[in-house]
């Protein structure tokens, strides 16, 4: 990622990701350990790229009969 996108990045929050997943808070923390959300740690807590989210939201989506 160039530092020119660097910039425009919005960085979302485990809580704010969790809100717009409807999951808890500890299933984003296990998707960003088992590696399926990536994220940055800043200090003791993590923020996750909000584009990846919404790829993740997008790949993810399952065909039911």
């Amino acid at each position: 990622m160039s530092n020119d996108r660097l910039g425009e990045v919005r960085f979302l929050t485990v809580a704010e990701v969790a809100s717009i997943m409807r999951v808890s808070k500890m299933t984003v923390y296990r998707m960003v350990h088992n590696g399926d959300l990536p994220a940055v740690r800043v200090g003791r807590s993590f923020r996750v790229p909000e584009d990846a989210v919404h790829t993740y939201l997008e790949t993810s989506f399952v065909e039911t009969a």
